[in-house]
């Protein structure tokens, strides 16, 4: 991108950092959120929505245990605290991630099932909801942006002039993230359909 036009005048650099900062959190939650969508090989990043009921606190099971996935189709939950052992085969068989895990006391096995046609098809339209979402998340910050713009420019403390390329900057910045977004989206579903 060019030169920042808001990042040069001193009323618009903190709104253009701040823009630029929320638009890649959402980026970065979309990123993280993609690592979960389960393709048709073992990742622990699958794991990372799963929630265990540990002494009544939702923890994220990634910080209760040690995970690995020695093989394409297994993923192995080695428990730091064997007492939790039950606790997390629940949460994983009532996610909706369809595993179903097998205990032999010490260690979980999550056996990854083969993808079927169908189940690739939903996996790809919830790709598509979390990346609708994240575009709705982008463009409330850029609608931020823009109310915060108007409101500078009535009340005089920036020119016409800066609000219009201003304006015309924050929508490239909107457009350049959710073109971001969509590549990697578009990757993902390739990755998923793969057989």
């Amino acid at each position: 991108m060019a030169v920042s036009t808001m990042a040069g005048i001193p009323a618009l650099k903190e709104l253009s950092a701040d823009l630029k900062r929320r638009m890649d959190q959402a980026v970065a939650a979309f990123q993280s959120n993609m690592a979960s969508i389960r393709t048709g090989r073992a990742s622990v990043h699958m794991l990372d929505q799963v929630k265990v009921d540990y002494y009544g606190t939702p923890t994220p099971i990634s910080q209760l245990a040690q995970l690995s996935a020695p093989e394409a189709q297994l993923i192995l939950i080695q428990p730091w605290d064997p007492t939790i052992l039950k606790e997390m085969e629940k949460a994983l068989r009532t996610s909706d991630l369809g595993f179903n895990p097998l205990s032999d006391g010490k260690l979980l096995r999550v056996p990854i099932p083969p993808m079927t046609e169908e189940r690739r098809r939903d996996v790809v339209k919830h790709l598509n909801r979390v990346l609708e979402e994240q575009r709705t998340a982008i463009r409330n910050v850029r609608r931020d942006g823009n109310d915060a713009l108007k409101k500078l420019a009535k009340d005089k403390k920036i020119s016409e002039d800066e609000e219009k390329r201003s304006l015309e900057e924050i929508q490239k910045m909107t457009d350049e993230e959710i073109r971001r977004m969509e590549e990697l989206a578009h990757r993902k579903e390739a990755d998923v359909m793969q057989v």
